[in-house]
């Protein structure tokens, strides 16, 4: 994938990012919902490109971006400042779990590490990118839950495994799936994501599968619907 990734609306420079734009970061931006929100967050925002995509979406919305990685968050800012939605982009250089508000978000995302007590990718920062410890999911959702409005939505994506015990620990921090995705890269492969949505809200949780091919090279409609007011080939 080249430097800069342009997608209909803006553009993505990917340089002195450990972690580059794929195929998980666009289905969250793409997916992730609120009826009406006007403060957002995205937290490990990396390239920039899921506050970007929400920002396009969400016009009447401020969105904030946290990200502990110096040239990633660096490289950030300089995206925003040069998409058409300069005015409502923010970065945060900021551990998420030192991050402060004095507002609260209807929306927060995240597209999370999700390598937990694993070997660790020899490239340090690719390592903070993708890895992550015990604790890390737990003072994720101790802060997710202060910072959500009380009528809010908290979107992340992760590995079956990690998603399912998100899921679990959740409740501690009184947050509750509300709708869980399923996603397939295709009919005959197993489940390789999910996509959780989590508020407030104690209820039975809506389950919907997404597939991303129809057959090899071939998108689905569902794919390419999702897609198609952010990605030039659609």
């Amino acid at each position: 994938m080249g430097r800069v990734f342009k997608f209909k609306q803006f553009e993505v420079d990917q340089s002195d990012c450990a972690m580059k734009i794929n195929t998980d970061g666009v289905l969250l931006g793409a997916i992730a919902a609120h009826a009406a929100p006007s403060r957002i967050l995205d937290i490990g925002t990396g390239t920039g490109v899921i506050a970007m995509m929400l920002a396009q979406r969400y016009v009447g919305a401020f969105v904030e971006a946290v990200e502990i990685d110096k040239p990633a968050a660096i490289r950030a800012a300089t995206n925003f400042n040069q998409s058409a939605f300069a005015g409502r982009l923010m970065v945060n250089l900021a551990d998420i779990a030192a991050f402060k508000s004095e507002d609260r978000f209807e929306l927060i995302v995240s597209n999370p590490p999700y390598f937990v007590n694993d070997l660790k990718n020899p490239e340090a920062r690719k390592g903070i990118a993708r890895h992550t410890h015990e604790d890390f999911f737990a003072a994720l959702l101790y802060k997710v839950a202060r910072l959500l409005h009380e009528d809010g939505v908290f979107w992340v994506i992760l590995p079956v495994k990690q998603a399912e015990q998100l899921v679990v620990n959740a409740v501690l921090s009184r947050l509750f799936p509300v709708k869980i995705i399923h996603v397939f890269s295709d009919i005959y492969k197993t489940e390789f994501r999910q996509i959780v949505c989590f508020s407030f809200s104690h209820q039975a949780p809506e389950h919907e599968n997404f597939y991303i091919y129809e057959a090899e090279g071939v998108y689905t409609p569902a794919y390419i619907k999702l897609l198609k007011d952010y990605f030039l080939a659609f």
